[in-house]
């Protein structure tokens, strides 16, 4: 298994080949792939697509057919989370103190934001953005910003391994926690994915072998900080407009699709408990398992179909 490992979207991105018929020409070509998606969808870079749509003013916005694609798999994803998912919480994001990328934040290189983050602005339901495939463009009501954050995260991640298997067989891109792979490792025993213990990154909880597909981790410790002294994180539970309390600390959902793998991760971490198997019911082709506050796991009945070897006792 050869890898190769760089920094991108904030996070640190591994790539990974196994067999002899890799190309380090498409590494390379990855990477650049990886760069370049995340200068056109970014809410941190002013230049990015992205940002010119948030500075549209209530006025239609001629996009590319990828941001489409994202808006509209937005859209599908917010209806059939009941809304738990929801990337027009970009103000609320910015009133508790995540104004800047996270890389800033942590090293402290721009103050921190003095923004209150009492009582959330009533803002547009998501439901109202208007997209006309038609024309190819998208119109934000006035008072609406939207973060695609992990959605085009888990869509980069995608896009990165279709690219990367066109040079080997089996291979994975992993951003963060985001994970795709393609194909199985030769020696036959699945991928191994290490879950974090979210309240101690250096701790590890168990090893995972998992089989090929999608694998996405949300938690409420990665990206985390202080407002006047306050403990924030950036899970915006759109009811509220504030960090998500939830009981659980983490969630890793497994699936087909890093994006709806992503999203769910998000949604059932947002929604703990109490909503996970609703949020489920519809969707048995997603599995989970879920680290609470003590470090007990919990999972859902379906999560051997993912890995090969695991041991806890679901709910």
């Amino acid at each position: 298994m050869e890898t190769f490992t760089f920094r991108a979207m904030n996070t640190s991105v591994l790539l990974a080949v196994d067999g002899d018929s890799y190309s380090a020409i498409g590494l390379q070509e990855v990477r650049t792939a990886i760069n370049s998606f995340e200068a056109r969808f970014s809410r941190f870079q002013t230049t990015s697509e992205l940002s010119q749509l948030n500075r549209s003013s209530g006025e239609p916005v001629r996009v590319s057919a990828d941001l489409m694609e994202m808006l509209d798999l937005a859209l599908r994803y917010h209806r059939s989370t009941n809304g738990l998912f929801d990337p027009s919480i970009l103000n609320d994001l910015k009133r508790v103190g995540y104004d800047r990328s996270m890389d800033q934040l942590h090293a402290g290189s721009v103050p921190s934001s003095q923004a209150s983050a009492s009582q959330p602005a009533p803002k547009p339901a998501f439901t109202s953005l208007e997209l006309d495939h038609l024309n190819r463009s998208v119109r934000l009501p006035p008072g609406m910003q939207i973060d695609l954050g992990g959605i085009a995260k888990g869509w980069i991640v995608e896009r990165a391994a279709r690219i990367l298997n066109q040079y080997a067989d089996v291979c994975a891109v992993n951003a963060g926690g985001d994970i795709f792979f393609i194909g199985e490792p030769l020696d036959g025993f699945g991928w191994e994915v290490y879950l974090e213990d979210p309240r101690e990154a250096t701790q590890v909880l168990m090893p995972l072998h998992v089989r090929s597909d999608a694998v996405a981790t949300s938690s409420t410790t990665k990206r985390a900080w202080k407002q006047g002294g306050e403990p924030r994180h950036h899970l915006i539970d759109p009811r509220t407009g504030l960090p998500a309390e939830s009981d659980w600390v983490s969630v890793t959902v497994f699936g087909a699709s890093p994006v709806k793998a992503e999203v769910f991760a998000k949604a059932l971490l947002i929604g703990g408990a109490g909503e996970a198997e609703s949020l489920l019911e519809a969707h048995p082709d997603l599995a989970y398992l879920a680290v609470d506050r003590n470090g007990q796991l919990s999972g859902s009945q379906n999560y051997k179909e993912y890995v090969y070897e695991f041991e806890i006792h679901p709910r």
